[in-house]
């Protein structure tokens, strides 16, 4: 290979590198949210309806701007001695003066199109949240994993020591028989734990659009948030109702609805249009040409119209009544959605303060059970019930934390913020 040909592999070879490098970091919940806003499709499909009224609001803006239409024909007639042939060639501009209808029309294209910038928007932050709560899921179930391997590890080396006192005659054989079953035991729920954990890395996966790194970085600024005691007031609902960008896009929505509901009383004002019109025929031989041409005002009144203008006023006015009537509702469920939030926050950090509470029992109720098992003063049933318990609280424990982290994100989203804390 000559030399001219490597040097363009160096800098290739540099970049796959740093990209399997990228692949092995740690993944963080702030990373994590930011590929979910980038590469779901979700997010995507949120911008092409903001794309799809913009153009709307240019199509809307088209009754500002000329129209010129150009037709030819070209006909021979093959009928006569002759075989004259006609060529005509006419050119129409057409410009729109004035037209009451159009003003209400454009403003309720642009109305639209604020409240779909909006409900994009609040599409990526919900998608933000699902990748949030995703991550924590997958966190969650690994600390259960590790919880499993400890229970695994423990039954392992009680069983090995049961058998050693077996064969020394201090215990029966039931005792290895409880052994065998706790270890057995243990196998399985690792086994089940583990596969919860491939479950949910798929999960955050595809929320991500990306391969899950074998390493979560746990988020300790969320958890250390999510422990701070929640207070909502009235202050605090008016704010979230105010920040809410679905709100916010209903909001929009009623006034473009309310524009919508003017155009029918538009109709009854005249419209007018500026037209103009250029002609070139000919009649006999092609060189024969002639031009003639007008240019005018044409006004139009729709002065009765079989009562179709009021029955589109009276439907649309019924639309914008029932669009004001789910904005309040709306606005009552977001009051809802905060207040609940802080409940379920402090109910979550209650459950996790018992659930650490009762680990921390449970571990020393095992320690000491073991002892009291060496010293042949406990059973192996006793011991097995012991290391289970151990594990269930361990669980416990997990999941509490987990249950309040989301519980924290959930009284974020319903406040309108984000997930990282502002």
């Amino acid at each position: 290979m000559s030399r001219a040909v490597r040097r363009p592999l160096v800098p290739v070879l540099l970049l796959l590198s740093h990209a399997a490098f990228a692949q092995d970091a740690p993944l963080t919940i702030e990373r994590a949210v930011e590929l979910a806003v980038t590469r779901n499709e979700r997010a995507a499909i949120a911008d092409t309806t903001v794309e799809q009224a913009e153009a709307r609001v240019r199509r809307a803006r088209s009754f500002l701007l000329p129209r010129v239409n150009v037709t030819s024909t070209l006909i021979r007639d093959v009928g006569t001695s002759d075989n004259e042939t006609v060529l005509n060639t006419n050119a129409l501009l057409s410009q729109t003066v004035f037209n009451a209808r159009a003003f209400p029309l454009f403003r309720q294209a642009r109305l639209e199109r604020d409240a779909a910038k909006l409900t994009a928007s609040e599409t990526k932050r919900l998608l933000a949240f699902d990748a949030a709560t995703s991550f924590l899921a997958t966190l969650s179930v690994e600390q259960v994993v590790r919880a499993a391997e400890r229970r695994r590890d423990f039954a392992q080396v009680n069983l090995d020591d049961v058998r050693a006192r077996l064969e020394a005659g201090l215990v029966s054989s039931n005792d290895v028989t409880r052994a065998d079953l706790e270890f057995a035991t243990a196998v399985r729920e690792l086994a089940q734990a583990r596969g919860d954990v491939e479950s949910a890395r798929i999960e955050l996966a595809t929320i991500i659009n990306a391969p899950v790194t074998p390493t979560l970085t746990p988020p300790v600024e969320l958890l250390d948030a999510a422990d701070n005691p929640p207070a909502v007031d009235d202050r605090d609902v008016e704010r979230a109702q105010q920040q809410r960008s679905d709100l916010a896009a209903r909001r929009i929505t009623v006034e473009s609805l309310r524009a919508f509901a003017e155009e029918p009383a538009a109709r009854f004002i005249p419209s007018v249009d500026f037209n103009a019109q250029a002609r070139n025929f000919n009649d006999g031989p092609i060189s024969n040409r002639d031009n003639d041409g007008f240019v005018g005002l044409t006004m139009s009144w729709s002065v009765l119209d079989s009562g179709v203008r009021a029955a589109d006023r009276a439907e649309r006015l019924s639309l914008l009544r029932g669009a004001e009537l789910a904005l309040d509702a709306a606005l009552r469920e977001v009051e809802r959605q905060v207040r609940s939030a802080a409940v379920a926050l402090a109910t979550e950090q209650a459950a996790l303060l018992n659930a650490t509470a009762a680990t921390t029992a449970a571990r020393k109720n095992a320690d000491e059970t073991s002892e009291l098992y060496r010293q042949g003063l406990a059973s192996a049933l006793e011991l097995a019930d012991a290391n289970q318990q151990l594990f269930e609280a361990e669980v416990a424990e997990v999941t509490a934390r987990f249950r309040m982290a989301v519980a924290y994100l959930a009284s974020r989203e319903a406040a309108g913020k984000g997930v990282a804390n502002e």
